[in-house]
């Protein structure tokens, strides 16, 4: 039997008993108040617009769904449908297009593009947001590796590729950015974009990053060139764990 052949999939008050189970393990809780106890379930009615799975609060004497607070909030599509994209999406290896969930759903393209949108964002790590957020240090550094396409063999490091490194010393995340040269028009932007106000900016002494370290609420610099790479806790000697 197909994992797709389960109940809470095809039948709609079976998909709302799966998501209680799996939101509620130890009983259903207030969205509105936090209450845990004197919460009643009203029995559905189409005909009065009573909904499937909707329960009352006894303190609060409000009323909600498990939706509240969830991805399936607001939606109108059938619950046990929203549950099959959900699967559909995380099992895909090479994931599915809002076109292919648009097919095997038999819901409209505007619906299954929004669909995948709100569940992919339900997804996402929060690995995007800014490094430094609490006043961490952060260290930036430019590297240069390979080759560029057909660019001559040169003594220095003009025909190689440059890359830009943020690494977060605290978490030990990192980013690295392809850039096409290390400029200060270039790195800038992308220092402004990934790094929290409030962080220590830990760099080299390169022209490219004192305009930029003035944003900042700390910008401390190493002097490769007198043979400096370490002063007290101001390094870029990166440890790079990419996420």
């Amino acid at each position: 039997m197909s994992v797709l052949s389960k109940p809470y999939f095809h039948n709609e008050e079976a998909a709302f008993a799966y998501l209680e189970g799996v939101i509620w393990p130890e009983g259903p809780t207030c969205p509105h108040c936090g209450a845990t106890d004197r919460i009643s379930s009203i029995k559905p009615n189409p005909e009065k617009r009573v909904r499937i799975g909707l329960k009352k609060c006894g303190h609060c004497k409000g009323q909600f769904t498990v939706k509240v607070g969830t991805v399936f909030e607001h939606a109108r599509m059938p619950l046990h449908k929203m549950l099959q994209a959900v699967y559909l999406m995380t099992s895909s290896k090479k994931g599915i297009s809002a076109h292919q969930l648009h097919r095997v759903l038999e819901v409209t393209y505007k619906t299954a593009w929004f669909l995948a949108h709100r569940i992919r964002e339900a997804m996402r790590s929060g690995h995007l947001a800014p490094f430094g957020g609490n006043g961490g240090a952060v260290e930036v550094d430019e590297t240069f590796i390979g080759r560029k396409a057909g660019a001559p063999i040169k003594g220095a490091y003009h025909h190689k590729m440059a890359v830009l490194g943020l690494v977060d010393r605290e978490t030990g995340r990192s980013r690295l950015f392809h850039v096409e040269k290390a400029s200060g028009k270039l790195i800038q932007p992308i220092v402004m974009a990934n790094i929290a106000r409030e962080a220590r900016l830990m760099t080299d002494e390169s022209m490219i990053y004192r305009k930029v370290g003035r944003e900042f609420a700390d910008h401390q610099a190493v002097h490769h060139y007198e043979k400096e790479y370490v002063r007290g806790d101001v390094t870029t000697n990166m440890r790079i764990s990419v996420q």
